[in-house]
């Protein structure tokens, strides 16, 4: 799974953001499960999905907070 870089997501718009953060959560539940049951094939994905998600995350929160925040100066 090849990692994808905080400028990619910022490209992308706030409805593909919210997918792939759900996706990730998915991805995240899915992975520990398989290692509470001994089917992990490899324990490091559970953290590079957890970084990933990461990224989503304080892209959208950059974003909404973009969209939020009073303009400043002008008068």
């Amino acid at each position: 799974m090849p990692q994808v870089k905080a400028n990619q997501l910022r490209e992308k718009n706030l409805e593909e953001l919210k997918t792939r953060e759900q996706t990730l959560r998915e991805q995240i539940f899915k992975l520990r499960f398989q290692k509470a049951t001994g089917q992990s094939e490899s324990p490091q994905k559970i953290a590079l999905v957890r970084k990933e998600l990461a990224r989503v995350l304080t892209v959208i929160r950059e974003k909404t907070a973009g969209e939020s925040s009073p303009a400043t100066g002008g008068e």
